[in-house]
């Protein structure tokens, strides 16, 4: 779980960083690009739903993890920005790519004992990129951290707007 929260915080801090410089970005697109953080996670559906079932049932190879990589976070941003109106899909899709790309590269930082992280960047190539194991991805520090960029953002954020009002 602190990885997961881990994510929203990142993915809060860029789009309210961002809110600063773009007019049209409130906080109801805060939101969407903290929804986009949590994209890839969708692998982890496998620990309900098994993926072998599902490869027999479509008679496909099929596995949840290509959910989180590049290509897999891709196809799921498009079915995000079908889902919206027409006007809107323009900045939902921005915004959902921010946060699909900011958990993705947060999740290339984690130790791995190979000392190289997943492919990454699926289905472009099956390259394994080095990592240099900053973080495990139980640690509770990082959401620590995460979170307290993210109040300080908020914070700060929050007292420009009422201090130019």
């Amino acid at each position: 779980m602190p990885d997961l929260l881990s994510h929203a915080f990142i993915a809060f801090t860029l789009c309210t960083l961002l809110a600063r410089r773009y007019d049209w970005l409130t906080s109801e697109y805060v939101t969407v690009g903290m929804a986009g953080a949590f994209i890839p996670d969708l692998a982890k559906i496998k620990l309900a739903v098994d993926g072998a079932a599902v490869g027999a049932a479509l008679d496909l190879p099929f596995n949840w993890f290509g959910l989180h990589t590049l290509g897999g976070a891709f196809v799921s941003v498009l079915v995000g920005v079908v889902a919206v109106t027409r006007g809107d899909r323009r900045r939902v899709f921005a915004l959902l790519s921010l946060g699909a790309a900011s958990h993705l590269l947060a999740d290339a930082l984690l130790f791995k004992p190979s000392g190289r992280s997943y492919p990454l960047f699926w289905p472009l190539t099956q390259y394994h990129p080095p990592t240099p194991g900053l973080y495990l991805s139980t640690d509770r520090w990082v959401a620590l951290v995460t979170g307290v960029v993210a109040a300080a953002t908020w914070l700060a954020v929050r007292w420009r707007v009422s201090r130019n009002s």
